[in-house]
């Protein structure tokens, strides 16, 4: 073990100054986002606390809870209180959030997330915790109240860590998926076998859930995502297991079609092999090209899936070939402070920093527990993509360098600058606020959009935005990251362009004809009327 961790080090020495070289090269030309460590006066204050059983989870959820249009924060606590902020930003301005009392404040929450359920136009919440999973109906003005009974949803004691969901074809109600990690009360506690994952689907009434169906087998779900990989309009659940805690298992694609039972897919359908310390997704479009893009996080060995040898014209396999070290998006070791040992990752989430048109990768970062063979001082990275699909490495020139613990992240337009935040969850620390202040980031939209019925915010919907170079897409989806998610405005950079196309093909596949948008303007996109502009500064 001794000689290959000196291995290990030495050809980390060998590469570092080949990276540097790289990096230097390829800056030239690229927008460097800039960002403020604005947390002393952020007004957030918010631990993940615990010991063992917090080891994983941390999430944050950006969502709107009062109707004002800026994006509001809650955070996991862990054994500590999870906690809601509310915005009080105005455009452009310093962020600045209070705290509020909003009937969340429960203990052993691992992860949040904002989804409207009851399609009643208020945001709901799913609360992960280590216990009960807790679904909070929102009751307006950021308050909420325990709907489990009401919603006929019935959750047994676990260590719940990942959620994503989906409307499976004409529901009222959402399909809800959750993934549990180890069994604490197993024989080998702490390190037994893991919990089985459960699928909830809405029930005949229309008013709540049936009981849950067994997602076996279940190997440890650090992260869900229900995405249309393949553009059929049916989604299909991802889902992201940590190696560490299972014998035989592998990251998991499921066949989640409405009326059948969820079945994997198989070797024989194309799916390969994987094995990972998975621990979170995320997903991306690359420029002009039609499918789904991954990122895996692991320990060290992070992936970037991308679907191999897709055609638009054709049926494709879920074929996936690894392109991270190929696109400079592997993300091993640290990149500053002087560990060399391999990099722990969790929260990731593609975003425009820098509104050039090119989605870019933020991947928050942070050992375990101190775990000696891996990096304790682990910076989040800022991976910033180049017109060539490639990615470059700017955190430390963008200011976002430090050492805390990282999990749970959420990147949202805070004081709707037009420019993209962030806000990470701390293991034992606060969490960190950083403030987009890049001062010359290039053009944007953002859109929010909007159907009658159930699913009114749209999930699985697709937007594309075509900025005379190029068409960039997005799928609206619930799930992915670590731990939480956002819920709100989808922000395209758009880079020059002083107006884009644009068009929503909505979940049913119907989709609207392409229209022409002004940069640097908000827009609520109702389905069947057209596109409205608002402004944060007039409020209309």
């Amino acid at each position: 073990m001794i000689f290959y961790r000196l291995i290990v080090s030495l050809f980390f020495l060998l590469l570092t100054p080949m990276i540097a070289i790289a990096t230097a090269q390829a800056s030239d030309g690229l927008i460097v986002p800039l960002f403020e460590d604005v947390t002393p006066t952020s007004g957030i204050t918010s631990v993940y606390k615990g010991d063992w059983q917090y080891m994983v989870g941390g999430g944050a959820a950006a969502f709107d809870c009062n109707g004002d249009q800026f994006p509001d924060i809650a955070l996991a606590g862990g054994e500590g209180a999870a906690s809601l902020f509310i915005n009080k930003s105005t455009k452009g301005s310093a962020l600045a959030f209070e705290r509020f009392e909003s009937g969340i404040e429960l203990n052993r929450v691992t992860g949040i997330y904002p989804i409207d359920i009851d399609a009643d136009g208020i945001t709901d919440l799913v609360i992960l915790r280590v216990g009960e999973i807790v679904l909070m109906r929102g009751l307006g003005q950021c308050r909420f109240e325990r709907a489990n009974e009401a919603w006929h949803f019935a959750s047994t004691d676990a260590w719940w860590t990942s959620f994503s969901a989906t409307w499976e074809k004409d529901a009222k109600w959402p399909t809800l998926a959750f993934g549990a990690y180890i069994n604490p009360k197993s024989e080998d506690n702490p390190w037994g076998s893991c919990t089985e994952n459960q699928l909830f689907r809405p029930n005949e009434d229309g008013n709540g859930f049936t009981k849950p169906v067994a997602l076996t087998p279940s190997y440890c779900a650090l992260s869900m995502l229900f995405t249309d990989w393949n553009r059929s309009g049916t989604p299909s659940l991802r889902v992201s297991n940590d190696r560490e805690y299972y014998e035989g298992g592998q990251e998991q694609l499921w066949h989640v079609e409405a009326h059948q039972e969820p079945r994997l897919y198989t070797e024989a359908e194309g799916w390969k092999f994987l094995k990972i310390w998975g621990m979170g997704i995320a997903s991306t479009v690359f420029p002009n090209e039609l499918y789904p893009s991954y990122f895996l996080t692991s320990m060290s060995d992070n992936k970037l899936q991308v679907l191999n040898g897709a055609k638009p014209d054709t049926s494709p396999a879920p074929l996936y070939k690894d392109l991270a070290y190929d696109r400079g998006a592997i993300a091993y070791r640290p990149y500053t402070g002087g560990d060399l040992k391999p990099s722990t990752a969790w929260h990731a989430q593609f975003e425009d920093m820098n509104n050039d048109g090119y989605f870019d990768l933020f991947i928050a970062k942070g050992n375990v527990d101190r775990m000696p063979d891996f990096a304790s001082k682990d910076p989040s990275n800022l991976l910033m993509q180049r017109p060539d699909s490639r990615f470059q490495e700017v955190g430390d020139v963008a200011g976002l360098a430090r050492f805390a613990t990282a999990r749970g992240a959420a990147l949202a337009d805070f004081n709707l600058d037009g420019k993209m935040d962030i806000v990470v969850v701390n293991r034992r620390e606060n969490a960190a606020v950083w403030q987009n202040i890049t001062p010359n980031a290039g053009h944007f939209i953002d859109v929010m959009v909007h159907q009658t019925g159930p699913n009114r915010d749209a999930i699985g919907a697709w937007l594309e935005v075509d900025d005379g170079n190029h068409i960039t897409r997005r799928e609206i989806t619930i799930g992915g990251g670590h731990a939480g998610g956002s819920l709100g405005w989808r922000h395209f950079g758009v880079d020059s362009a002083a107006s884009v196309k644009m068009r929503t093909i909505w979940p049913d596949g119907q989709a609207d004809d392409w229209a022409t948008y002004a940069s640097d303007t908000y827009y609520f996109v109702q389905r069947g009327q057209s596109a409205r502009p608002w402004s944060p500064t007039a409020g209309q």
